[in-house]
């Protein structure tokens, strides 16, 4: 049996059917225009924010430093965001409309130029994003940056949570399996000015929330069938699935409010949840392709960092040797929880460390893994491509 694939071929840090990662970083002192990576391309692109925080609370969240595009200044001039009591809903959503894509569009821009080809060529543009609620919406305002044909097939994932990045490269495989000669764009960008809250004791896990998540962007290019030697992909994308988990719902979810993105997020129920489905989850991926008995160690891991205690809890359960999820890791540590963007930063991370490695091919099999609002596990198998020898 030989499994369909789909290749990553540089975008922001996220790999399609072969696909290409690419994240840069930048920084913006007035107007923010966040980056963040793409992973159809070798290099990454990673987030842009206005304001680079390192926090120390109680809570171990992992993250030494965040970026954000909200500022103090911008917080003072909505006194409302701090205030529960007080709608600001609708001056969320207008900075988010205004900033979101721009910074969308400096990680698409990278991801394209390590494409290789012009922006034109993109036939599909899948644009996720926990941060909006309008229409025309990102996906309208990005193509339009970026030069897209006006007949580009756009595709709008709203609030999918953290999983949103995995969420987004499933049905970009699915777009270039499905349709002769895709490339599809893959963008996520998160900017947690919708969600910012000053702290209550009333409200806990606002705490957990301002300790853990940041502002980031990423983006990757999808498609079949590369056309070498301007395309080189980094990663095939051989299956996908996605599973809830039965009476989960408790555990985490989000709505729009009059006080901006609200919901429930609860650690101490997702970690077991996490850990005790994900070796059946994977087991079942790597059956359906004829291949039994898959040592977890032998594999690249790319895993959504939601917080450190989950990927402890994964790397307990599965008996992962240490480093396994060193990407994940170093992602959460520099960036923080990103939401949908953080999976392609953690791609863009496996892809340099395969490259800095002896031969740069220690593992030729990998797993990604995103964890989302249901509770939702979202899994896909990976795997290197032959890269053919220049002539």
């Amino acid at each position: 049996m030989s499994p369909s694939t789909t290749s990553v071929v540089r975008s922001v840090q996220t790999p399609p059917p072969p696909c290409w990662p690419s994240a840069p970083r930048t920084r913006s002192p007035a107007s923010p225009k966040p980056t963040t990576p793409t992973t159809t391309s070798v290099s990454p692109t990673q987030s842009t924010s206005l304001t680079s925080n390192a926090n120390s609370t109680t809570y171990a969240s992992g993250a030494d430093k965040r970026f954000f595009h909200h500022n103090e200044e911008m917080i003072a001039a909505h006194p409302e965001f701090l205030d529960r009591a007080t709608p600001s809903l609708d001056a969320r959503l207008d900075i988010a409309a205004a900033a979101g894509p721009e910074l969308a569009a400096q990680a698409a821009e990278r991801a394209i130029v390590r494409w290789g080809r012009p922006a034109a060529d993109i036939t599909h543009l899948v644009v996720a994003t926990n941060a909006g609620a309008q229409a025309p919406g990102a996906d309208h305002r990005l193509a339009s940056l970026l030069g897209l044909r006006p007949t580009v097939r756009r595709t709008m994932l709203h609030l999918s949570g953290c999983s949103a990045g995995a969420a987004a490269l499933r049905l970009a495989k699915d777009l270039a399996e499905n349709s002769r000669g895709a490339r599809v764009l893959v963008a996520c960008v998160e900017l947690n000015v919708v969600a910012f809250h000053g702290l209550k004791e009333d409200y806990p896990q606002t705490l957990t929330c301002q300790g853990l998540f940041g502002d980031g962007a990423g983006a990757v290019i999808v498609g079949a069938d590369a056309v070498r030697p301007v395309e080189r992909p980094l990663f095939e994308m051989v299956a996908v699935s996605q599973a809830v988990i039965p009476g989960t719902e408790h555990a985490l979810n989000m709505r729009l409010t009059e006080h901006g993105l609200d919901g429930h997020v609860s650690i101490k129920d997702l970690i077991p949840l996490a850990a005790a489905n994900a070796d059946e989850l994977l087991s079942d991926a790597f059956r359906q392709l004829g291949l039994a008995g898959v040592e977890w160690n032998d594999l690249f891991w790319v895993v959504h960092p939601g917080a450190p205690s989950i990927l402890d809890q994964i790397e307990s359960a599965l008996r992962l040797e240490p480093g396994k999820l060193a990407a994940s890791r170093k992602v959460l540590r520099e960036y923080g929880n990103m939401l949908g963007s953080t999976l392609i930063f953690v791609l863009d991370e496996q892809r340099r460390r395969m490259e800095e490695e002896e031969g740069g091919r220690s593992a030729e099999w990998g797993v990604m893994m995103g964890f989302g609002p249901g509770f939702t596990i979202e899994t896909m198998v990976l795997h290197l491509p032959e890269c053919p020898k220049e002539q």
